[in-house]
């Protein structure tokens, strides 16, 4: 593809399969000649996140393998980036919905669906922040419509949100009786996040997330927040 380099990989997931991944060859990655992410928003800086390979992200992806899988239940994985998390749970037969707001993440996802030799994946756009004003992005995609039972992330507290507009996108799109699984590196903003998350009716159960180096992969210390709301818990805020 031009204008960057890319890279293909094994990616081994535990409790899963092997993945095969297309990602960006490293950090130093850019093309946005039709200016379509600065119209979203992303920086030269940022735009090659997207399609760099996280541990946070193959940590949430371990997590769904070994989750027991729920009948009939719809999944969304926000900021997906690579998406190792929907790839693994559209393998075991979820319904999912990847989104992020990254103009090329949805080829990356179409190649790794062809790479591992798996079935069309629903990809939406899906952005939380405020667009740059006077401009208007034309997307690729549709956006994220509808609510969900299970709204996943990994790595997606890396900016202070006092308005809670990461949590008011989740509720957005969360059914009244809902889970979300966020994988955090030990953010900051994890305290906040979770404050605005309760007052949306969600209760918070954290697990503590830590494996060694190894071959090519650094330590790594985190937390699984689990937030879970019933029904009767939905609150609409103005």
């Amino acid at each position: 593809m031009p204008g960057f380099l890319y890279k293909q990989e094994c990616i081994s997931i535990e409790g899963a399969a092997t993945l095969i991944i297309r990602s960006l060859l490293d950090k130093q990655q850019f093309a946005d000649p039709l200016g379509e992410a600065e119209a979203l928003g992303i920086s030269s800086a940022a735009w090659p996140l997207f399609g760099l390979l996280w541990p946070s992200g193959l940590h949430l992806a371990e997590a769904m393998a070994k989750r027991d899988m729920v009948n009939g239940e719809s999944i969304l994985e926000i900021g997906c980036g690579l998406g190792l998390a929907s790839l693994v749970s559209h393998r075991r037969g979820s319904l999912v919905t990847a989104s992020d707001c990254h103009p090329l993440a949805a080829s990356f996802m179409l190649e790794n669906l062809r790479l591992n030799d798996l079935p069309p994946l629903r990809y939406c756009h899906g952005n939380w922040a405020a667009l740059i004003p006077g401009q208007t992005p034309s997307l690729r995609v549709p956006m994220v419509q509808g609510r969900f039972d299970l709204i996943m992330g990994s790595d997606v507290l890396y900016e202070r949100d006092e308005a809670g507009t990461l949590a008011d996108f989740i509720n957005q799109h969360a059914l009244p009786a809902s889970e979300v699984m966020i994988v955090d590196p030990n953010r900051g903003n994890r305290s906040a996040f979770s404050k605005h998350m309760a007052a949306l009716g969600y209760t918070l159960h954290d697990q503590s997330i830590k494996s060694l180096a190894g071959a090519g992969v650094p330590a790594y210390s985190g937390r699984l927040l689990h937030y879970q709301r019933k029904a009767q818990g939905l609150i609409h805020r103005c």
